[in-house]
């Protein structure tokens, strides 16, 4: 159905000669209740017709434009198209992340975001660069790139209690990224009851998971994408006298294991020295790899593939030399009092004679 005033000179219309398509050639007014136009059919041939009101019904009007024409709003054309070229952006620029950051990343934070941890996906993995590597800067990147992917709705990080402010203001100042510090107020305010299920990108006390069974309930009924440990040295377990002594800290980060797709451990000091201990903190990585292992502590596992680790000597600029000044130790002499003396004999004594005896027998 089309009104009398869509018949405007140049439109296409139907149900004036029967059902075949004319062109409106002119048109006259009577009034507001009568047409008087003048149409060409598709031969050439020009007719004429008063239409009122009440043929409306059966007219109608078709588009007169060429099938690839367009002639939608400019600017409406522009946002979409501006959109659609940010959404794909990454298949073109490859560091995508880094040239929207207010960062200038090193060599090593490069190489573990674009060559360790975005061809693994989806990641398990701990990153245990020594400290002063850019861990945060290196997550920042991560997060971004899985962000402009689209793969990323959801994601946690885990800090120690005194961090947790450095997180928020490191990912907001360098990479636009806003994470919500979870405060006792916070948790107990959640208008649904479970503050975990309202806030898709957050920041939460490590200490305040593991103590408080009752969170980490509310916590067990959610998912995310991508949950980041830092100091996850502290979520270790140890085995003493053969047998494994599991902390609240290692019950949680076998929780957060089981809630996320993308699990990344941050510590600067992931062996203790203890292979035993070392295969249980990589459990938390790849339970089914690393938790029935052999734990004798005669043969260390190769972690390549699920962990990296550069000490200071291995981080470079750009141009080569080194980003540490060069570490040099050496042996100073000194004398020791009486009292110290007899300390360090007593101590020296204990060590060959005493220390592990019962093993011994």
């Amino acid at each position: 159905m089309a009104r009398l005033e869509d018949l405007t000179v140049g439109a296409r219309v139907t149900g004036i000669v029967g059902d075949a398509p004319v062109t409106v050639v002119a048109v006259n007014w009577f009034g507001d209740m009568g047409l008087e136009v003048t149409v060409k059919d598709d031969r050439g041939q020009l007719s004429g017709q008063i239409l009122y009101r009440e043929d409306e019904a059966r007219l109608a009007v078709s588009d007169a434009h060429l099938p690839w024409s367009f002639d939608a709003d400019a600017d409406d054309m522009r946002l979409a198209s501006e959109a659609y070229r940010i959404h794909i952006a990454h298949l073109f620029d490859p560091y995508l992340a880094v040239h929207t950051s207010a960062i200038e990343p090193l060599p090593h934070q490069i190489s573990a975001v674009y060559q360790e941890m975005l061809p693994r996906l989806p990641l398990r993995y701990i990153l245990a660069d020594d400290p002063g590597a850019g861990k945060t800067i290196m997550t920042g990147l991560f997060l971004k790139e899985l962000l402009i992917r689209g793969d990323l709705k959801r994601c946690m990080i885990v800090s120690p209690g005194s961090l947790a402010e450095q997180w928020q203001d490191e990912l907001y100042r360098k990479f636009n990224l806003h994470f919500e510090i979870l405060t006792n107020d916070r948790i107990e305010s959640a208008v649904t009851g479970n503050v975990f299920a309202e806030t898709n990108f957050c920041i939460v006390r490590l200490d305040k998971l593991a103590r408080n069974e009752a969170i980490q309930e509310k916590l067990r009924v959610t998912d995310w994408d991508l949950i980041v440990c830092d100091e996850a040295h502290k979520m270790s377990a140890t085995v003493w006298g053969g047998e494994v002594k599991y902390t609240k800290r290692f019950q949680l980060g076998r929780l957060l294991s089981e809630l996320t797709r993308h699990f990344l451990l941050l510590t600067a000091t992931p062996h203790n020295g203890k292979e035993e201990d070392f295969q249980l903190f990589m459990s938390l990585i790849d339970p089914d790899r690393f938790e029935g292992a052999q734990r004798s502590g005669a043969q260390a596992v190769d972690v390549s593939d699920v962990m990296r680790r550069l000490v200071k000597e291995d981080l470079l600029k750009f141009d080569g030399t080194p980003l540490f000044p060069e570490r040099r130790a050496y042996t100073v002499n000194y004398d020791l009092s009486p009292l110290e003396a007899k300390l360090y004999t007593a101590v020296t004594s204990y060590v060959q004679e005493e220390f592990n005896r019962a093993d011994q027998l």
